[in-house]
C-alpha cells in the first residue's frame, strides 16, 4: 500500500513539474523558435534593433532574459545602470563599452573605455553605469545579451556627471512587452 501511495505522489509531483516546465509555451509560443521569425522592434531609437530571444513577459522567464541587439554604425544604448547583472557576447562587428565602476560616488564620472569586437565577451556588474556604442563606421554591431533577475530596474543618465539621484527610473522595464506605450526618444 505504501508503494502505491509513493508512486501516486511521485507521479503527481512529476506531472506538476512538467506543467511548470512547459510554462513558456502556455502563451501559444512554441518551445523551439527561429530567431529570424521573432518580433523585433527599435523602441523609437534609430539605428537600433532588439529581439527578445527569451524574456520574462512573453516567455515567463524568472531568473534570466536573453536578447539579440543590433546597433547601426554610430548608435548605441543610453548611459544607464540596472539592478541586475548583464553578460554580452559580441556576435558581429566592433564598438566600445563605456563603464563607470564608481557606483559609490555621487555620479558615474569619467568611464573607462573598452574595445569590444566579434567573438569577445564582457559582463557588467549590478548597478555599474555603462553604455555600449557601435564606434565602427562601416558595420553593424550585433550582441547577445543575458540579464539576471528580470524585469530590470533601469536608471537612465543624460551624461556621465549627472548625479545618481537625478537619473530617471524605468521600472518595470520589459523588452518583450509589445503592448506598452513606447517612451519618447528623449526618455531612452
Amino acid at each position: 500500500m505504501a508503494g502505491h501511495w509513493f508512486t501516486f505522489f511521485f507521479t503527481s509531483l512529476l506531472v506538476s513539474a512538467m506543467a511548470e516546465a512547459s510554462h513558456c509555451s502556455t502563451k501559444g509560443l512554441p518551445l523551439v523558435r527561429n530567431i529570424s521569425e521573432l518580433p523585433q522592434d527599435n523602441y523609437g531609437r534609430g539605428g537600433f534593433s532588439h529581439v527578445t530571444v527569451a524574456g520574462s513577459f512573453m516567455h515567463g522567464m524568472k531568473e534570466v532574459e536573453v536578447w539579440l541587439q543590433t546597433f547601426a554604425p554610430r548608435s548605441g544604448t543610453p548611459i544607464h545602470r540596472h539592478s541586475c547583472e548583464e553578460v554580452f557576447v559580441v556576435l558581429k562587428g566592433s564598438g566600445t563599452l563605456y563603464l563607470a565602476s564608481s557606483s559609490h560616488e555621487k555620479h558615474p564620472g569619467k568611464p573607462q573605455e573598452f574595445r569590444i569586437y566579434s567573438n569577445s565577451t564582457f559582463h557588467v556588474p549590478v548597478n555599474d553605469v555603462h553604455q555600449v556604442w557601435n564606434t565602427n563606421e562601416h558595420e553593424d554591431l550585433q550582441v547577445l545579451a543575458v540579464i539576471s533577475r528580470p524585469p530590470a530596474k533601469v536608471f537612465i543618465y543624460e551624461d556621465w556627471f549627472m548625479p545618481h539621484t537625478a537619473a530617471r527610473l524605468k521600472f518595470p522595464y520589459y523588452w518583450d512587452e509589445h503592448c506598452f506605450e513606447v517612451p519618447p526618444k528623449d526618455e531612452l
